[in-house]
């Protein structure tokens, strides 16, 4: 019995061991389980949340690798050549390395915008840093506005290189001061370059057409122009409102001829002319020979010399002007040491002063040094330039009175020759040629362009009389139409519809002096 139950055992025990060794030999051999598998890791211990985080200590708060470095932002009426070549050798320069200028941004914005454009950047905590080209009167206005930092060293030490440079600029060039003393006797704008006004004539196209050499501005009011009108017209200006420099020879005839005269010129000039959105494009129509002549500032002359041999820059004699073309340091600028430093660059004969020098660009130069350049040396005719400019004769400008009335004569231009063109060209092409082909007098060609240039009847929107744009009413309006815009929309409707109305009875009279 008890033998028995001895075997039963060992059997049992036997098979246990053989059903064990055969489990064991079936059982896959352990594989470490991937990552996102793997035994917790003793409870996925956050890898001792990489010490909780430690916000791998901010990269020192992103420190920016070696501070980004400066941008500046200019605003600016030069074009864009300008821009492009000055941004390229300024951030060359060994003077943008040593303060960290790594990028200039221009702000090409017009001219009438720039008050409020140079104020809201300043509310919002961007100032812009430098303004640059446009002419004195525009420098003059934002000055008087007091958006520019006047030139003191003890508060932006840089400064001091600005007057280095400075030092070596004529304090007057032909008659007209280089710089601008505000009345607390400090530096307010320094000219970055010269500029006279005049006009560019195709030789070409005066010889197909055989079209007179014009000598003055009134030249270009010459009925002889008008031949063609309006199929094709010979004479090229622009959009007062759209050109800071086509503003100034305006402004310049209306000094030079009186105010009277002066609009007269001016409307017999735009009655012949194809008006352009902006002063390049005048210049480029004489350069193709779409035009016989066009108002240009001197650059644009001597570019369209350089570009086509037939074109040539005409000085009217004893009726133009020099300026000084400015730039400054804005009010609340961002990066007011930097800036200076660039003013100071564009001062110096071997930085800024060999940009205009590019046969692209042909601007006279405030810095005379620059020509003692090697640079210089192969600009004999910019250098020829300068000379004759400081030789002619001219008008005496008033600055004071520019500021006064700009915003009126511009507004009063663009509403009556402008806007009105359409009426305008077609009714002057018909006294022309009435003239020209002997169909009228010269007494009634008189007579009807004292009709057509007449000062048109208003009313003040101010005081509700009846009046005409007289010099006065121009000093007295032009900061409402700056500042009011009801009042400026009701004096350019009532401009605008005066303007064609003038037109429309000249050509009344015209048909009746012919009757046809």
């Amino acid at each position: 019995m008890n033998k028995n139950i001895v075997i039963l055992a060992a059997v049992v025990l036997l098979i246990g061991v053989i059903g064990a060794a055969f489990l064991f030999l079936q059982k896959p051999p352990v594989q470490q389980a991937p990552p996102s598998q793997q035994q917790p890791s003793q409870p996925s211990q956050p890898t001792q949340p990489s010490q909780p985080q430690q916000p791998t200590q901010p990269s020192q708060p992103t420190q920016p690798t070696q501070p980004s470095g400066v941008t500046l932002y200019v605003i600016t009426r030069h074009e864009q050549t300008i821009q492009d070549l000055t941004r390229r050798m300024f951030l060359n320069s060994n003077v943008a390395k040593k303060y960290n200028i790594v990028n200039i941004v221009f702000l090409p914005v017009n001219a009438e915008q720039w008050p409020e454009y140079i104020k809201n950047a300043v509310s919002k905590g961007r100032g812009i840093d430098v303004a640059w080209g446009g002419g004195p009167t525009l420098f003059n206005l934002i000055d008087e506005q007091g958006l520019i930092e006047p030139v003191d060293e003890s508060k932006i030490p840089e400064f001091s290189l600005v007057k280095q440079e400075l030092a070596k600029i004529p304090k007057t060039i032909a008659g007209a001061p280089t710089y601008k003393v505000g009345n607390d006797g400090l530096i307010h704008w320094i000219g970055a370059s010269i500029s006279s006004f005049g006009f560019t004539v195709n030789k070409d196209l005066l010889s197909k057409y055989g079209l007179p050499m014009p000598k003055k501005w009134s030249d270009l009011g010459n009925p002889i122009y008008a031949k063609n009108l309006p199929a094709v017209p010979l004479v090229g200006t622009a959009d007062p409102t759209m050109s800071t420099s086509n503003t100034r020879m305006f402004e310049i005839i209306l000094q030079a001829y009186g105010w009277d005269a002066g609009w007269k010129a001016l409307t017999l000039l735009a009655a012949n002319a194809k008006i352009y959105s902006g002063s390049s494009d005048v210049r480029d129509a004489v350069i193709r020979g779409d035009i016989a002549v066009g108002t240009t500032i001197d650059f644009y002359g001597y570019t369209a010399q350089q570009q086509n041999p037939a074109c040539l820059y005409i000085i009217p004699n004893g009726e133009s002007i020099v300026n000084a073309d400015p730039i400054a340091v804005l009010k609340g600028a961002s990066h007011p040491r930097e800036a200076a430093v660039f003013v100071a660059w564009v001062l110096n004969e071997t930085g800024g002063q060999l940009v205009w020098l590019d046969p692209n660009i042909n601007r006279l130069p405030i810095n005379p040094k620059v020509f003692d350049t090697p640079q210089g040396a192969q600009r004999p005719d910019l250098k020829k330039a300068l000379e004759d400019v400081q030789n002619a004769g001219g008008i005496n400008f008033n600055e004071t009175l520019s500021s006064l009335w700009v915003t009126a004569v511009v507004d009063y231009f663009k509403a009556t020759l402008v806007d009105a063109h359409d009426d305008l060209q077609p009714v002057w092409a018909q006294i022309a040629q009435a003239y020209l082909n002997g169909k009228i007098t010269k007494d009634q060609f008189n007579k009807l362009v004292d009709s057509l240039t007449a000062p048109i009847i208003f009313t003040d929107p101010l005081t509700k009389k009846k009046t005409t744009f007289t010099i006065d009413y121009a000093i007295n309006i032009s900061n409402q139409l700056a500042n009011n815009p009801s009042i400026y929309q009701d004096l350019m409707n009532q401009w605008r519809e005066g303007a064609r109305q003038r037109y429309l009875n000249t050509q009344s009279l015209l048909k009746q002096m012919t009757g046809s």
